[in-house]
Formats: structure tokens, C-alpha cells, sequence
């Protein structure tokens, strides 16, 4: 089954219009589809080329720039390495990471290192900086509407959001090699993060799990962003907007044959942001689940323990 009801959306319809319309697609999804996120298409498809020119040199090329002691934080993450929380078989998948680069004085610069960035293919660095840099546009405005939705002012997320530790992935999915057994391209999870912007998800494979508890497939138009909820606003929100299961499945048949590619920018809060439950969404009837505050940096690391990535 695929979703036909969730509303492909504007950012630019006007903020209450706008923000209200997002509101109910997360209240409902917790996922979201933007159709004029206003990213240049050349841009875009510089980066597709790119990232699957980068996917397809030779393995011992690429795993020079995977750094263990960085727990995935910046540049490669081999095959197989990351696991769904709560699963036991690994992700049939790898990929690179490109973060905020912050001056080395930064207060915030031990939590965010330095991106690393490989000698090819041509223009990855030029590409790949840009494109970090519109997501990390789009997000905020995106942010600005979630925030008028939840009853705050317009620019209450700027100040966390600035200098946040937001991370682009290039993700490569190889083609199936032989029986996968339990494992699947990327096991059932949530996001870490407050909000995830993803190119690629008209690539089949994306599912979430509805709230009848079926899963059900996203095929979002052409060029659209999917937008989902991540597990820190869930708990900054109370889960008045929830981060909803998701997984990409196994293809089959001649699609099996095939890599499949996708691009999630995930939004992060600054690393000294202390998340703690906005009281407009505590109620009698909803009582406080999280009542002790935690830094953006305590979840985050965390979760990369429970995903594999940190020891």
C-alpha cells in the first residue's frame, strides 16, 4: 500500500497557511513532502552524479577516509557497519558524512569536527559545500513554520539551530548480493535529530509504519523533499509531533540488480541546546514525559552508541 493522502506542501503559501498545513502532516505522519524547497535542480543533479561516481571507486580508495574514532561523524562509513537500534543485523548500506565547518577557537568546534574530503571525483567539495549550505536554509525556514505551528515565535529556532551540528549523508544501497536473511537495506528506526530533509525517496523502497501498524510505501513527486519528524523534537514537543518508524526494504526481482541512491540532510540542534519540554505542550491531560532536561550532544550520543557507531 502507498500513501496518496499525505499533502504535497508549499513553504511559501504564507506562514500561518503554511505552518498549520505542516502541522497536521506531522501530527498525522510524522512525515511531510515539500514540493518548492527551491534548492537549484543543476545543483541537485551534479550531486547525484557525484555521489554515485564517489560510491563507485574502489573500496580500499574509499575506506581511507573512514575514521573510526570519529563514530561516523565526518567522511566514510563502510558497508554494514551501522545497525538499527534494537536490531540485530546491520544496514546493507554505506555512506559519507559532510558536517558545519566552525573555526578551530569555535566553543562548540570539540563537538563538531573537521569534514574530510576525498581527492575525487573533481568538485565534490564545491558541490557538496553548497548543497549542505541549502539544505541548512531550507531547514530553518522549515523551522520557522513548525515553530508557528507550536504557538512560538517565528525565529525561536535560530538561536538553537545556529552553528547546530547538522549532518548531510550521501547514501549508496549496493545491489543485492545473495540472501540477505534478516537484514534489510535500512532497518526499521526513528531519526536522532529534530527534522530530516530527504532527496531520493521517489526511489522505491521507503516505507513507514502507519499508526494501524501497516507499513506503507512514500512516493513523493519528483524532485520533492521528504520531511520527517526526528526523536529531539518528538521530546522537545512531548510527542505532540512524533518521530515515525520508518525503514527502506530489500527490492526484488530486476530492481535487486540495482543500486539505489538518497540524500537525508538531518537538522541538528546546537550541541549545547538543552532540550527540555515546551510547556505549551503539557497538559493534565498530557503529562510531562521527559521532566529532565538533556544537551543536544548527551542524546546524540546516546543514540550512536545504540546504533553502532560509538563505543
Amino acid at each position: 500500500m502507498s500513501i496518496n493522502t499525505i499533502p504535497v506542501l508549499s513553504l511559501h503559501q504564507g506562514d500561518r497557511s503554511t505552518a498549520r498545513r505542516l502541522g497536521e502532516s506531522f501530527r498525522n505522519f510524522g512525515f511531510a513532502v515539500i514540493e518548492d524547497h527551491m534548492i537549484s535542480p543543476d545543483l541537485i543533479d551534479r550531486a547525484w552524479k557525484l555521489s554515485e561516481r564517489f560510491f563507485a571507486l574502489p573500496e580500499d580508495e574509499k575506506r581511507r577516509y573512514h575514521m573510526p574514532g570519529l563514530a561516523g561523524a565526518r567522511g566514510f562509513t563502510p558497508f554494514g557497519v551501522e545497525v538499527a537500534k534494537g536490531a540485530s543485523a546491520h544496514d546493507l548500506k554505506e555512506f559519507w558524512h559532510i558536517g558545519r565547518d566552525l573555526p578551530q577557537v569555535h566553543p562548540l568546534a570539540g563537538n563538531m569536527p573537521a569534514n574530510i574530503w576525498p581527492t575525487r571525483p573533481p568538485g565534490f567539495r564545491e558541490t557538496f559545500s553548497a548543497l549542505f549550505a541549502e539544505f541548512d536554509r531550507v531547514g530553518t525556514v522549515l523551522m520557522s513554520h513548525i515553530a508557528v505551528d507550536l504557538g512560538l515565535d517565528p525565529a525561536w529556532f535560530d538561536s538553537p539551530l545556529a552553528d547546530g551540528n547538522s549532518v548531510l549523508r550521501l547514501l549508496h544501497y549496493p545491489p543485492m548480493a545473495g540472501d540477505p536473511g534478516e537484514a534489510l537495506r535500512a532497518g526499521p528506526h526513528e531519526d536522532i535529530n529534530i527534522v530530516t530533509l530527504l532527496l531520493g525517496a521517489q526511489e522505491a523502497g521507503l516505507e513507514l509504519l502507519g499508526k494501524n501498524g501497516e507499513w506503507l510505501a512514500i512516493s513523493p513527486p519528483p524532485g520533492s523533499l521528504v520531511v520527517n519528524i526526528g526523536d529531539m523534537l518528538q521530546r522537545l514537543t512531548n510527542h505532540m509531533l512524533p518521530s515515525t518508524t520508518h525503514r527502506v526494504r530489500n527490492p526484488s526481482g530486476e530492481s535487486a540488480r540495482h543500486s539505489r541512491y538518497a540524500m537525508p540532510f538531518f537538522v541538528h540542534l546546537r550541541s549545547d541546546f538543552r532540550i527540555q519540554t515546551l510547556p505549551q505542550c503539557v497538559s493534565e491531560e498530557q503529562h510531562d514525559r521527559y521532566p529532565h532536561a538533556i544537551t543536544a550532544d548527551q542524546f546524540l550520543q546516546e543514540r550512536l552508541r545504540e546504533i553502532g557507531l560509538c563505543e
